[in-house]
């Protein structure tokens, strides 16, 4: 079996750009996308915190240290600049793959730099039952 599990998390970014005439996908600051795990042209989920959208799309670097946070093509009708948003980066991964995964969250300021990356583990709080 296989689950759909959480990996790296982008909480809280402003949306910096939307350019509707563009081909697909969002732009992100490549500083971030490395923190929380998110590779070149991987499928993210966009949440904006505005209005609930949601959206899935690939991403693609921006030049680090930008702060870019550019939703390309279609979402541009859903997300503006300004817009708060999630990203997640999702992975269908094996019971044996999940052992090792430690999912990272990666918190921003209001220009999207960096203010801490916390490290998650998958183990149930004490007291709690499997």
């Amino acid at each position: 079996m296989q689950r759909l599990m959480c990996k790296g998390k982008i909480h809280r970014a402003t949306v910096t750009e939307a350019e509707l005439d563009y081909v697909g996908s969002i732009t992100i600051d490549s500083t971030l996308m490395k923190e929380a795990d998110i590779k070149p042209y991987e499928m993210v989920q966009i949440t904006n915190l505005k209005n609930a959208t949601r959206w899935k799309t690939y991403a693609i670097p921006a030049p680090e240290g930008s702060g870019r946070i550019c939703l390309n093509g279609p979402p541009a009708h859903l997300f503006s600049p300004g817009d708060i948003v999630i990203i997640l980066s999702m992975a269908q991964m094996t019971e044996e793959e999940i052992e090792n995964l430690t999912p990272r969250v990666v918190f921003v300021d209001e220009n999207n730099v960096i203010t801490s990356v916390e490290e998650h583990d998958l183990h149930w709080p004490e007291g709690v039952k499997a």
